[in-house]
Parts: structure tokens; C-alpha cells; sequence
């Protein structure tokens, strides 16, 4: 593989929403240029891509699959992403390892909530993107009302590179609108009208190009080669192309629109970062040092646990050993691996721009770095809807903790924690569906079967005002008994404070040292002064806080948003100890947060709600009861309107089952976590009462 030029490489992801035909134009492409061979369906559960027992069970995309196929001499390196937002975790990741993204949109519907989030995503890696109108053979398309839709949203730097002769059952094929031809009779679009201005967008990164242009005199041929790709990685130029992934009408010329406007890996602009925390720019030299990164994990049936690794600049080899950043010591990469769907075979090497796998790394995990050069983060969204689960098999709670372990490698939006009070383990992911999914995924490849308990909520505990006071821990049993005692002043810290001016503006110009707990947003300040608690009790004193802020006070949540000072207390040379002291800062902690106006602190999500337009009242008045706000909507293609909202996470747990009994099941939407509010009392109330009463009741 390390043989091949970078040029020559193409890394493309189809992205967009769910049943754009996204899989089945990927299987089309790989059995078309005979990578493979055979006639999958997804209908048929015999898809390329789709492998996974569950994809075939439910038929969509869950997991995305990495598959390549040669053309004219280029490499092509795919990705088929899942389309609903419950598995946006997938397409993230692979839009990290690709070059461009394919925006697919399904003729019919037009614009869907994951068209745009896709579209975003991609801006926001930096990379191409061009528009795929797929199933232009489906019925009641209004193409240009598509299109019209298409560049209201995104701008006129969407163009159509080819447009439809026909549509439905007279969709016959497609006309090149960059090299029109004479006879261009059964158009839906005037491929004349859009030549100039497809040229303009594609000229206007060359200055010098584009003077000569507007003097007369067009571009050459290789000119026009060498712009089209550049126009695209520098986002001026979104081409859009058009074609049927059931009949495969237009995937040739689709596949011929890739080769020649796609960015190879040479033409996308990256950069890292170096030890001092400087910018470097990484270029494409399989000589240059070695930056890659692991951007999916796979647990496979057979060889395990797969990492997908992107390789920016430098070379792998097999046996090489490397520096990873999960790892405190180089690792020896014993085998590169080639993924084609679902197989693997062994490579000895790639370099920039390739795709590889290796089997079996523990050390690696996903956005596991290689090399000595840190690369910017990927953002994967915040997982929020919660579940306590039990295995129904008394003795099976150590199989499960494995079994759920493998789900955390390979999905970034999945978390698992032990509820300290509680003790269950409580599994959050994006919505009912993609918990749902991890359910049956433990079942059938762990043999581990599940109870689950409601959705938990993660709520906070936090003050809305200032408090002091004290706690005495003293304890007199016989011999050596226990005393401590700490004086706090406790008082909010909102989000996004800075430590040294809030400890400045507030009352802490003598204060000895300050400790900060991010997770938490946290702040404790030690001015003690005189020593009335000695320097070596003070780390008991914060576990003791640190205890308390998970423990939480008012109903057992968390806590965040507080700072403490701690400025006097007492200790006794023979009784006092770290035991001691912890507990006496664990008690000031709890009595002065209930003099400090607690309260709870609820997640809000946003939400993009796509429905049909005779349903946007009923959004409306639907958020209206669940305490939401309606924060605008907009066009979204068709017949569809888009519900910007802000709502409680505790009202929309269920939302699915609600908005598909509310349109027919025509609606969709996404939910991603934007921050903690306070709750309204009555509400507040009714959630204290109830974990008083479950306290109780384990007691």
C-alpha cells in the first residue's frame, strides 16, 4: 500500500439521513467496479456493507463500514455511515478519517435533520464536500424546488455538476453541465444556465485564472482539473450530482465526479500541534515523522478488537514500534490489516493518506495518536439518556461488565459508570433506540441478557447563595478517640470562571493555595493560617469534599458549581486524624450547602425537529407542555419544516414514540446535550421527595 501516491487516493464518506440509499449506492459502487461481487440488498439483509447481525435485523446502517475498490488507477476509499441520529457517533468518526463527504439526500424527502448535521460536521473537519441526490427515480420529486432548497441553505456555492434526464420510471440518465453536450433535450435543469456559473465557482480560487476568464480566454483543461479540486477542499465549489442507487442510473458518472473533483489527501490543509504547543502543518511525506490517529474501533467475532488508523504523514509498517498516546511506552505494531467490509487481510505497510487496521491492541483506543505531533480532538456529542442494567443471570455481572467494556471501545457515545449511592451500572447513550440496539448487540454476541430499570436523569445539585459555618467531628469511645473540626465559607462559581480573578474579586487575597476540580467545576481555597489544621490533615479535608460531591446532599446527585474556602478550624495532638478531618469537611460540606439555597440543576437539550408542514403546530404546542422553547424553525426541502428547540432532557425521553404517533411516522429529529439549568421548584420538590423516599426505603 505504501507504494501508491497520495494522489491517487480518494477517501470519501456517504453521510446524510436515514434511507438516502447511502449503503446501497456503496454496495453498487464495490460490485460495479468488481471489487465484489454478487447482488446485495438491504431489503434482502444480503448487503456488502450492512453485515452486522443487527443491520441486517432492522435493515439500517448502525455501525460505519469501511470498504475500497479500484477505478482508472485511483484508490477509492469508502465509508457507509448510519443515517439517524442515534448513531451520529459512527458517521463523526469516519468523517475524522475521510478527505471529502458525500452529503446524500434522498430526492423525495429532500433536506432531512442529519442532511445538516452532516453538511456542519464536514465544514467543521475541514474537509470537501459534494451533494448526492439519490433515488431520482422515485416518484413526486420536484427537482427544482430541491435543488432551489439546497442553495437557499447552503449557499450558491452548491452547483449542479450533472442534472437529471427525467425522474421516476423516465429517469434515464444524466447531462454534464460543465461539458455540455448538444443534445440536451429531456433536462429538468437547462444545463446551459448553470455552465457559467459552475466555471465562475470553480476559477474563482485562481486569481489569475479568473482575470484570463473574464478577458475571454476560458480555462484549459488541465487548469480545470487542477481548480475543481481545489475549489472543493477550500469549500468554494459543493458539487452536486445526481443519480438512482436502486437502478444505477448516474453512478458511473457519480463514480467519474469523485475521481475528479474529490480532494486527495494531498490537497486538505491539516495541522497539529508539537510538544511546546506550537502549529505545525502536516504534510503528506511518507518519509516525514509519523502522525496517525485511530478514528474507529470495531470489536469483531473473530480477530477481536480492530482499530482503524488514518495515517496523516510517515509510514507503518508491519512490526514497527511507535509511539501511541495511550500508551507509556512505544508499541510494536505486529500486523497491518487491509478492512474490506467485513474481511481483513494482511498488509506489510501504508503510508500517507491510507486507511489501515490493526487487530488486537490494547494500548490503542479510539483518538489514540501516533506519533509525537497531537492533533486537534474530535468533537462527539454528549450521550444523555440513561438506563440502570442487571443481568437477569445471577452471576453473570462480571461477563456483562465485559461485555458492556467492548460497546465503550467501539462507540464514543456510550458511557458506563457505577452510581456511587446505588451501585448499579448505568449505561447513557443517545436515545432509547441506540440503548435498544446495545441490548440486543449484548444478547446475541456476549449471550448476556439484561433487566434494565427506568432512564435516569443526571441531574446536579448545586447554591444559588453564600454561607459559612463550621462542623466538629468528636468521638470518645475508649482509648484514642477522634477529633477535627473545619470552619467553610461556601458560596457559587458559575461555569466558565476564572479561578485567579474570581479569587481576587472574592475574598481570598492571603490564600495559601487553590485546588480545582474540572469534572465538578469546583473550587477549594486554603487560607488557613497559624496552623490550626495542620498542612498534613489538609488533603483529608478535600477527599472529604471531593466524597461529598459526588455523594450530593439534597437528593443524591452530583455537585457542581461551588467554592469553598476553608479559614479555620481545630485539631488535638493525640485524637485527630485524616479520618477525622475527612469527615468533619464532609459535614461542614453538607450542613452549609443546605443554608446555601440548593437547588437541582436539570440537562437541556437542543433539538431539531423535521416534520411535515401541517404538523408544526403541533411541535409547537407539544414543546409548549414540555416546558421547551421554540427557538425558530426554517425550510428543510419539500414539504418539511424544521423545529429549532430548547427542552428539558426529563420531557423528552420518550420523544420518539411521541413524534412518530404525532406525524405518522414522517418526523425525525436530533437531541444533542447544551447545559445545566435550574429547575423550577414544584418540579424540584417532586424529584427531592422521591429520592428521599427510595433512601428510605433501601434503608
Amino acid at each position: 500500500m505504501a507504494n501508491r501516491k497520495v494522489e491517487d487516493i480518494r477517501n470519501v464518506a456517504f453521510c446524510g439521513h436515514g434511507s438516502s440509499g447511502k449503503t446501497t449506492l456503496v454496495d453498487y459502487l464495490l460490485v460495479k467496479t468488481g471489487a465484489l461481487s454478487g447482488t446485495p440488498s438491504v431489503d434482502d439483509g444480503t448487503s456488502i456493507c450492512d453485515f452486522d447481525p443487527e443491520e441486517q435485523q432492522h435493515k439500517y446502517t448502525i455501525e460505519s463500514t469501511f470498504a475500497h475498490f479500484e477505478h482508472n488507477g485511483k484508490r477509492f476509499n469508502l465509508f457507509d455511515t448510519p443515517g439517524y441520529p442515534d448513531f451520529i457517533g459512527q458517521t463523526i468518526g469516519a468523517i475524522n478519517g475521510v478527505d471529502t463527504v458525500a452529503v446524500t439526500i434522498n430526492a423525495q424527502s429532500g433536506i432531512e435533520v442529519n442532511t445538516r448535521r452532516v453538511f456542519d460536521e464536514a465544514e467543521k473537519a475541514g474537509i470537501g464536500r459534494i451533494i448526492v441526490i439519490n433515488k431520482m427515480d422515485a416518484e413526486n420529486i420536484e427537482f427544482t424546488d430541491l435543488v432551489g432548497s439546497i442553495q437557499e441553505l447552503w449557499g450558491p456555492k452548491c452547483v449542479l455538476l450533472n442534472v437529471p434526464v427525467g425522474h421516476g420510471t423516465d429517469f434515464k440518465g444524466v447531462i454534464n453541465t460543465l461539458q455540455v453536450p448538444d443534445d440536451t433535450s429531456g433536462a429538468l435543469v437547462d444545463p446551459t444556465e448553470i455552465s457559467e456559473p459552475l466555471m465562475e465557482s470553480i476559477i474563482e480560487v485562481d486569481d489569475e485564472v479568473m482575470e484570463r476568464y473574464f478577458e475571454g480566454t476560458p480555462p484549459t483543461e488541465e487548469e480545470l482539473s487542477r481548480l475543481i479540486v481545489r475549489a472543493v477542499a477550500e469549500g468554494s465549489l459543493v458539487p452536486i450530482l445526481c443519480c438512482s442507487s436502486k437502478t444505477g442510473v448516474g453512478a458511473p458518472e457519480l463514480l467519474d465526479a469523485i475521481e475528479m473533483c474529490c480532494p486527495p489527501p494531498t490537497a486538505i490543509v491539516r495541522q497539529g500541534t508539537n510538544k511546546e504547543g506550537d502549529a505545525v502543518d502536516l504534510t503528506t511525506d511518507a518519509n516525514g515523522p509519523l502522525v496517525a490517529r485511530v478514528f474507529k474501533t470495531r470489536i469483531d467475532p473473530f480477530v477481536q478488537k480492530l482499530n482503524f488508523i488514518r495515517i496523516y504523514s510517515g509510514s507503518l509498517k508491519k512490526d514497527n514500534v511507535v509511539t501511541a498516546s495511550t500508551a507509556r511506552k512505544g508499541i510494536k505494531l505486529t500486523q497491518l490489516l487491509e478492512v474490506q467490509a467485513a474481511e481483513t487481510s494482511p498488509v506489510d505497510s501504508a503510508g500517507p493518506g491510507d486507511i489501515v487496521a490493526v487487530a488486537k491492541m490494547e494500548e490503542l483506543h479510539t483518538e489514540t495518536i501516533l506519533g509525537e505531533i497531537n492533533l486537534p480532538k474530535i468533537s462527539f456529542p454528549t450521550p444523555m439518556v440513561g438506563l440502570a442494567v442487571t443481568p437477569k443471570s445471577r452471576g453473570d455481572e462480571t461477563k456483562l461488565s465485559g461485555a458492556l467494556g467492548k460497546v465503550v471501545e467501539e462507540d464514543p457515545t456510550f458511557k458506563l459508570d457505577r452510581d456511587a449511592q446505588t451501585k448499579e451500572l448505568v449505561v447513557t447513550g443517545m436515545s432509547e433506540l441506540h440503548l435498544k440496539i446495545v441490548q440486543e448487540r449484548l444478547n446475541r454476541r456476549d449471550k448476556v441478557e439484561v433487566d434494565t430499570k427506568e432512564p435516569k436523569i443526571p441531574y446536579r445539585e448545586t447554591i444559588q447563595a453564600n454561607a459559612d459555618g463550621m462542623y466538629r467531628h468528636k468521638k470518645q469511645s475508649g482509648g484514642r478517640g477522634q477529633f477535627g473540626e473545619v470552619h467553610i465559607r461556601m458560596m457559587p462559581f458559575p461555569r466558565g470562571t476564572v479561578v485567579e480573578e474570581f479569587c481576587n474579586k472574592t475574598r481570598f487575597p492571603s490564600f495559601k493555595d487553590s485546588h480545582y476540580d474540572d469534572t465538578h467545576n469546583f473550587l477549594w481555597v486554603d487560607s488557613v493560617v497559624g496552623g490550626v489544621i495542620p498542612s498534613n490533615f489538609m488533603p483529608a479535608v478535600a477527599k472529604g469534599f471531593k466524597e461529598r460531591l459526588s455523594r450530593g446532599v439534597i437528593a443524591g446527585y452530583q455537585i457542581q458549581d461551588v467554592c469553598i474556602e476553608v479559614h479555620f478550624g481545630k485539631h488535638h495532638p493525640v485524637d485527630s486524624s485524616e479520618t477525622a478531618f475527612k469527615t468533619a469537611a464532609s459535614m461542614a460540606f453538607r450542613n452549609i450547602f443546605q443554608k446555601a439555597k440548593p437547588s437541582l440543576l436539570e440537562p437541556v437539550v437542543t433539538m431539531d425537529v423535521t416534520v411535515p408542514e401541517a404538523n408544526v403546530g403541533d411541535v409547537y404546542s407539544d414543546m409548549s407542555g414540555r416546558r421547551g422553547r421554540v427557538l425558530g424553525s426554517d425550510a428543510a426541502g419539500g414539504n418539511l419544516q424544521t423545529v429549532h428547540t430548547e427542552v428539558p432532557l426529563a420531557e423528552v425521553m420518550t420523544y420518539a414514540r411521541t413524534l412518530s404517533s404525532m406525524t405518522g411516522g414522517q418526523g425525525s429529529y436530533s437531541m444533542e446535550f447544551s447545559h445545566y439549568d435550574v429547575m423550577p421548584s414544584n418540579v424540584q420538590q417532586e424529584i427531592i421527595s422521591k429520592a428521599k423516599l427510595q433512601e428510605e426505603e433501601e434503608d
